[in-house]
């Protein structure tokens, strides 16, 4: 499944010109990365995966628009899904975007 366009758009909008960010087409979206790892991606159907410390990602489930990131059926540690109707004003999706920027930043950059 595509990754959503506008949500893909506003995550651009709210990260140009942010130091070492990237992006990159990977797992059927479109990922931001900072300094190489990824710190969010457009997901389909609206969705934003926002990769977080752990610890702090099991305080954000809220199990309705915030759930764990989920790949063959697993829950992934340190990746959240978070729902289009958690993302409806751009407030909104700046806190998951700062979110998921700040804890990328914490990891030493990659090599190219």
């Amino acid at each position: 499944m595509a990754y959503d366009e506008v949500l893909a758009q506003r995550i651009h909008d709210l990260l140009d010109g942010e130091e070492g960010v990237t992006s990159k087409k990977m797992f059927g979206g479109l990922g931001y990365l900072v300094d190489g790892h990824m710190a969010v991606a457009a997901a389909s159907q609206g969705s934003l995966m926002v990769r977080t410390d752990p610890a702090d990602g099991e305080a954000w489930v809220d199990g309705e628009a915030v759930n764990p990131m989920e790949m063959r059926g697993r829950a992934m540690s340190g990746w959240l899904l978070v729902a289009p109707e958690a993302l409806a004003d751009d407030d909104q999706l700046q806190l998951w975007v700062d979110r998921g920027v700040a804890y990328a930043r914490t990891l030493p950059p990659k090599e190219k």
